[in-house]
């Protein structure tokens, strides 16, 4: 097995303003594993004293993960489930997360993890209408959007052209109202008492104006009733990112292969804050050469239980999640 990370990089003036809100796992890259499965051994994110300490101790040193706006394609909590693909082709992605209390690292029981993530193809389930492969609109495909012809290459480069009216990343994060009844890719779990929860996915595409990513919100304080999760509050909401060795990797194989729609890489992506795990970055585990057998991605979530950060006090930043025509 051929473990892949993205790197940390070096921390900007707006990292330094962020770090005394932002908690996030220092040592651990968030190897964790869902309950049933097993142990699975902690290695270290980052280097430093903190991260070294904690190897010698076996303790482990947590900070609040970063906060980033909610984007507008989410659809409040109806689904509880693990497997969330519905029959969608591609690369097959096992998500183990777990959350703990950045205060007190201990786990946390009973919380509500929500994810969701377009398709290999870069269109998000309740959007189709608007997120055709990085649409932003309805009507006559935008440019870039897939066809089924090979790429030339490997998709590279940042994305061209306007944004579409009505602010930055076709709506600024703004919420959209959906457009259809679909749902695939889109999930909830209650955590265990280890704070775990696994999801079967697949490995997402991209959509023009962002890098290849994961929503995801924490929310707690509710319950669990036939129709959901409902009450509390949400204590977190962010992203995860995918590392570049790997996104390349994906892009050679089909369907992701046929997409010719542009892709913004990690490092110019306007959401990820470039802190590696702080930001939300997943440790990735995969057979080098073989991805299309199969990725397990992991990383640790650390929250402030009591606090509500429900994606409107991160700041409207360009191309928040809509993909940009």
């Amino acid at each position: 097995m051929t473990e892949t990370q993205g790197q940390g990089q070096a921390q900007g003036p707006a990292h330094k303003r962020n770090m005394s809100r932002r908690r996030v796992l220092l040592a651990g890259g968030a190897a964790v594993a869902a309950a049933g499965i097993g142990a699975v051994a902690v290695t270290t994110a980052s280097a430093g004293e903190d991260s070294k300490r904690a190897e010698a101790t076996g303790e482990a040193c947590y900070k609040l993960t970063s906060e980033t706006t909610e984007g507008p394609y989410y659809i409040d909590a109806d689904k509880i489930r693990k497997d969330i693909t519905e029959g969608k082709e591609g690369i097959p992605l096992t998500l183990r997360l777990k959350v703990i209390d950045a205060e007190t690292c201990k786990p946390l029981r009973n919380a509500a993890v929500d994810i969701w993530h377009c398709d290999a193809l870069g269109i998000y389930s309740g959007y189709e209408s608007l997120s055709t492969g990085g649409g932003g609109g309805g009507g006559t495909p935008p440019e870039g959007t897939p066809t089924g012809e090979p790429p030339t290459g490997a998709p590279t480069g940042t994305p061209t052209g306007a944004p579409p009216s009505g602010g930055p990343g076709g709506g600024g994060g703004m919420h959209e109202e959906p457009t259809d009844d679909k749902r695939y890719l889109r999930g909830t779990q209650l955590t265990d008492r280890g704070g775990f929860v696994e999801f079967r996915t697949i490995f997402p595409g991209w959509y023009r104006g962002r890098t290849v990513h994961i929503h995801t919100k924490v929310h707690v304080g509710g319950t669990l009733t036939y129709s959901g999760y409902e009450g509390g509050h949400t204590c977190h909401t962010g992203q995860f990112f995918f590392d570049e060795e790997s996104v390349l990797a994906s892009a050679e194989v089909a369907p992701y292969s046929t997409s010719t729609t542009e892709r913004t890489k990690l490092q110019d992506d306007t959401i990820y804050d470039q802190s590696g795990v702080t930001g939300g970055l997943l440790k990735l585990k995969y057979r080098k050469g073989h991805i299309d057998r199969g990725v397990v991605g992991t990383i640790t979530m650390g929250v402030e239980p009591d606090a509500t950060h429900d994606g409107t006090d991160a700041g409207v930043q360009p191309g928040a999640s809509a993909p940009a025509a």
